[in-house]
């Protein structure tokens, strides 16, 4: 007659292991790609409100003098009072930013200002997308004040 012995058994084998791992690769494969075009959907649709923000202090800006801040004097011109090219005679103490502090878009570049615009708007604010580079497609595209 044998006897009965349990067999405890210490943690997980190596091929369990590695089945835990290769379920979990193919769950981020499928997961990984829709996470990351939200980040990317999210950051244009951030750069998209600052530059409604920007729009927004331009126009205060407008009201105060009676024109737009010119290309030289740029997005600047809406934290510090400008000193070249036309000067403005009612510019608000404290600027036209909420903290004084010129944003940049969700990819931490700076914002393009061009007055007039290229679409013969008053002016125009630019971000060149996720490269950071002019043209572009998905993320890459400019987001443009003109186009929102």
């Amino acid at each position: 007659m044998r006897k009965n012995r349990k067999v405890l058994r210490n943690g997980f084998t190596f091929i369990e292991l590695m089945a835990v791992i290769v379920i979990l690769g193919i769950l981020a494969m499928t997961v990984m790609p829709r996470f990351f075009g939200r980040i990317d959907e999210a950051r244009i649709t951030a750069t998209q409100i600052q530059i409604k923000n920007l729009e927004q202090a331009l126009r205060l800006f407008y009201l105060d003098n009676g024109f737009y801040p010119e290309t030289e004097q740029g997005l600047q011109a809406l934290v510090e009072q400008p000193m070249v090219g036309r000067i403005p005679s009612k510019w608000k103490e404290g600027g036209y930013l909420e903290k004084n502090i010129l944003p940049q878009d969700a990819w931490g570049n700076a914002f393009i200002y061009l007055s007039p615009g290229s679409q013969s708007e008053d002016f125009e604010i630019i971000s060149f997308g996720r490269d950071g580079r002019e043209g572009g497609e998905g993320p890459d595209a400019d987001i443009s004040s003109s186009k929102i």
